[in-house]
């Protein structure tokens, strides 16, 4: 065929590809021999960047298999993908003098890669990540930022040592109110005051605390007004719920005081709706007086009467701290004209045991006063101990001012009978194996000597590994115990539950 025809038209003969052709990314083609220099061209285009767009328009002028199809797309697809992990990666920062080498670095190699295409296999991958590289190497270097001075880090601040006990650490709630800040606006004037009273033991004591709590609570009655829309029984009850909150922040309630607030709020959910606001507050008036009267005064009496009669001429009766019922005793027994000698132990830091020492020998009797460390040899001269009591537990235990257990267990061991006089108002339904789980925590600056600085307590705060325990209370086994001598008579500890129920339910 000459070569005029060649060029009047006719279209030059195509083969089918086979894997021995020289390829074009991936794509065999065969060109016609006059086209050489043509070829050579599309070559270096498809090696640029725009090599997929080129190699789409010749794909669409020659006839491929599906396989040879199949084969170039999913090269294409390594390639891109290739290309997109290259472009997410940051190159590393270059500076401004080695810059301009690097970028002239990588344009000799790119040029050096168009110019010689080496051969390659259909599918072939090594094309596509060599054109991926160029792209970023040609791209446009970041400026490096410059470096930070670095700063060192603060000193961690020494943790601050616990103050508190840990065998303890569940009896530690807020710290004791000392003044009114902060305290609600309904709370009572009167309520204040008590609180303060019993905060710093200007008020204290089982039946001093509960007296002047129902008391208080009268004044509070007597100044209540019903809101409207609402009645007595309900509303009363609600507006002492502050006037509680208040008195426990500034110190625990004493069991004594607990079942006589439950005792005034059942009489208070006992009050007629129709009972108009005047006759309903007279009669909780009176009933609180009753109360006192009948639960703590008389008999008090009937305990000091009763327990008076134990005590003989020549006895020499031993107790601890200050107990009103005990006070009263004594002074009773020293009315009927009985000779006795009175040894009173006390302890810090509250030396309760003074104000009795002083009140007996204003009587005219004879004390001997110490302190707890002297209970073994005082213990030697006693024929009777007489012991107060914060509460009986329903279990027969004793629990009292902290110290009374190694009074009655010294007791014990000498053979002296121990005799407590308790209130059935004290008594309680709760149960305590020991002193821990049930207690009241003082502050513990009470143990330091107040405006005395050379101690070895005096900075106790700032000592470490240094910690101040001052519980108020402790538990003393039934078998310690000879007899409870209460309004309903003498009784063993084991009797203590059943005493209680008939004063509840009377």
């Amino acid at each position: 065929m000459a070569p005029s025809e060649i060029a009047s038209g006719s279209s030059p003969t195509t083969t089918p590809l086979t894997e021995g052709n020289p390829t074009l990314n991936g794509i065999e083609t065969k060109s016609s021999t006059g086209d050489k220099s043509e070829m050579q061209g599309q070559a270096k285009e498809v090696n640029g960047t725009k090599g997929t767009a080129k190699v789409a328009e010749v794909s669409q002028n020659e006839r491929l298999s599906g396989a040879e199809l199949k084969k170039r797309a999913k090269a294409e697809k390594v390639a891109r993908r290739a290309q997109g992990k290259q472009e997410k990666q940051p190159p590393p920062p270059v500076e401004a003098g080695a810059g301009a080498k690097k970028l002239d670095t990588g344009k000799e190699a790119a040029k050096k890669g168009n110019a010689v295409p080496g051969p390659s296999t259909p599918g072939s991958k090594g094309h596509h990540k060599q054109t991926g590289s160029t792209n970023t190497m040609l791209q446009k270097p970041l400026a490096s930022r410059p470096a930070q001075p670095q700063v060192a880090p603060p000193a961690p601040q020494p943790k601050k040592e616990s103050k508190n006990v840990a065998l303890f650490g569940h009896l530690y709630g807020q710290p004791r109110r000392t003044t009114i800040a902060g305290a609600g606006k309904d709370v009572h004037p009167a309520v204040l005051a008590l609180g303060l009273q019993m905060s710093n033991y200007v008020i204290c004591g089982s039946n001093a605390r509960c007296v002047t709590t129902l008391l208080v609570f009268k004044r509070v009655i007597e100044s209540y007004t019903t809101p409207p829309q609402n009645s007595l029984p309900r509303h009363l009850a609600s507006h002492l719920s502050p006037q509680i909150d208040y008195l426990v922040s500034c110190r625990p309630l004493s069991v004594s005081m607990g079942n006589a607030i439950r005792w005034l709020k059942v009489e208070i959910s006992d009050i007629d709706p129709d009972t108009p606001e005047q006759n309903a507050k007279h009669d909780l008036c009176d009933a609180i007086d009753n109360f006192i009267r009948e639960r703590i005064t008389v008999a008090d009496q009937v305990i000091a009467l009763s327990a008076a009669e134990k005590v003989q001429d020549g006895d020499v009766i031993l107790t601890f701290a200050k107990s009103s019922i005990v006070q009263q005793t004594l002074v009773e027994a020293n009315r009927r004209g009985t000779k006795f000698r009175v040894i009173v132990i006390d302890s810090r830091p509250l030396f309760e045991g003074k104000h009795l020492a002083r009140a007996l020998a204003d009587l005219g009797l004879e004390v001997q006063y110490s302190l707890i460390h002297a209970i073994g040899h005082a213990v030697k001269d006693a024929t009777k101990v007489f012991l107060g009591a914060h509460a009986m537990m329903s279990n027969g235990r004793l629990y009292s001012r902290v110290g009374t257990a190694i009074v009655a267990m010294m007791a014990k061991e000498s053979d002296v009978p121990v005799i407590v006089c308790c209130e059935s108002v004290k008594f309680s339904d709760k149960v305590a194996l020991d002193s821990i789980v049930t207690n009241e925590v003082a502050p513990p600056h009470e143990l330091t000597i107040a405006g005395d600085n050379t101690t070895s307590l005096s900075k106790w705060r700032d000592t470490p590994n240094l910690q101040l325990l001052n519980l108020m209370y402790d538990v003393t086994p039934p078998e310690y115990i000879n007899m409870v001598v209460t309004e309903y008579g003498s009784l063993p500890p084991s009797s203590v539950p059943v005493v209680h129920r008939l004063s509840t339910n009377s």
